[in-house]
């Protein structure tokens, strides 16, 4: 099983070193290789996707990546910043469907900043089209008018077979959960999403089993923080699903607990935490590593159809919980603060244990 290992920037090598440390704990044949991305690759490469990590990312099985980002590169040319690397990479690998689960563990309902009653049992899976919309779609550009204005233009688009597709996914994840998909779009004032719930609807003709509803994305920002076990597979475009995947994932109590994977036609995938680069802890040892280690669980499921062992760490990550363990992001009173890597040393023990 070959697994590109890209750790990118800010926190990302210190995150992505206790996933893999996770992933050698289980005595599995792996062998995983690594690669710059985003500003590490511009540094590397001129190229915040060098040639050499692409060829990787395309020959692997799977891809586990950090985050990329850093502010010292907000002044250069767009197309070398580190976020169009990672892009770049969705697209190159035709990473279309993005699944990113809002699980909210017991020993962490005190850490969410809503009541435990409203969030406690939480268990959301949030399906996200991850190669099209407005991120993609062309024309695109700032320009300069006649009357020397200047005007950004942005172009939402989707087609009925990427809608169709996504839709696919989601569906089928809920066959597996408890048979609910809500739709998120903005139909009443955008033509595109009108198109996506049209969609939506004759797909779920094939899917008898599964009730499909849908909601207007502003409602849903607001009900995922009124009533957000109201929820079970939400399925959106690409805009809305970047944010309300980060809504989301505060309800469990930080962006540092919430995994994801990315997935083509085939279930090969890249596999990262949701949240950033995080410069401002960059080599403090006090970033969260646990989203990381949960993206490898998700990558042993997805791709690898080992369902065992990705079972197996999410257990050593429930264990570690349990006892008490908590990064700075999600410490309360009473509970143990600790590092970064020794919170990958508890993950792993609880693992070998």
């Amino acid at each position: 099983m070959k697994i590109a290992v890209l750790p990118g920037d800010g926190i990302g090598p210190e995150i992505v070193a206790q996933a893999v440390n996770v992933l050698t704990g289980l005595n599995l044949n792996l062998e995983m290789t690594e690669a710059p991305i985003g500003g590490a690759g511009y540094e590397a490469a001129g190229d915040p996707l060098p040639d050499a990590t692409l060829k990787l990312a395309k020959e692997a099985d799977a891809v586990l990546l950090g985050a990329v980002g850093d502010w010292k590169y907000d002044k250069l040319e767009r197309h070398l910043r580190p976020e169009r690397g990672l892009l770049r990479i969705r697209k190159e690998l035709n990473l279309f469907a993005n699944l990113r689960p809002a699980l909210l563990y017991p020993e962490l309902a005190s850490a969410s900043t809503l009541k435990p009653e409203v969030v406690s049992g939480l268990d959301i899976m949030i399906v996200r089209e991850l190669t099209g919309d407005i991120y993609f779609g062309q024309p695109r550009g700032i320009s300069t008018l006649e009357n020397g204005e200047r005007e950004g233009i942005n172009t939402m688009r989707y087609s009925e077979s990427e809608i169709k597709r996504i839709g696919r996914v989601a569906f089928e994840i809920a066959m597996k959960r408890n048979k609910k998909v809500c739709s998120v779009d903005k139909a009443n004032v955008l033509e595109t999403t009108e198109l996506w719930r049209q969609v939506m609807i004759e797909l779920s003709k094939e899917y008898p089993e599964v009730e499909l509803s849908h909601m207007y994305v502003d409602n849903a920002a607001m009900q995922l923080i009124r009533a957000p076990k109201q929820f079970d597979v939400m399925v959106t475009g690409n805009i809305f699903g970047d944010i309300l995947s980060d809504e989301a994932s505060m309800l469990t109590g930080s962006i540092g607990m919430l995994p994801s994977a990315s997935l083509d036609a085939n279930n090969k995938g890249m596999y990262e935490p949701s949240h950033g680069s995080a410069p401002d802890i960059a080599g403090k040892n006090i970033a969260n590593p646990l989203a990381t280690i949960l993206s490898a669980a998700m990558m042993l499921r997805y791709t690898f159809n080992d369902e065992a062992n990705a079972t197996r760490i999410e257990s050593a990550v429930k264990k570690a919980l349990a006892d008490g363990y908590r990064t700075a992001d999600i410490y309360t009173e009473g509970t143990k603060k600790v590092t970064c890597s020794e919170m990958g040393e508890a993950v792993l023990s609880a693992l070998k244990s």
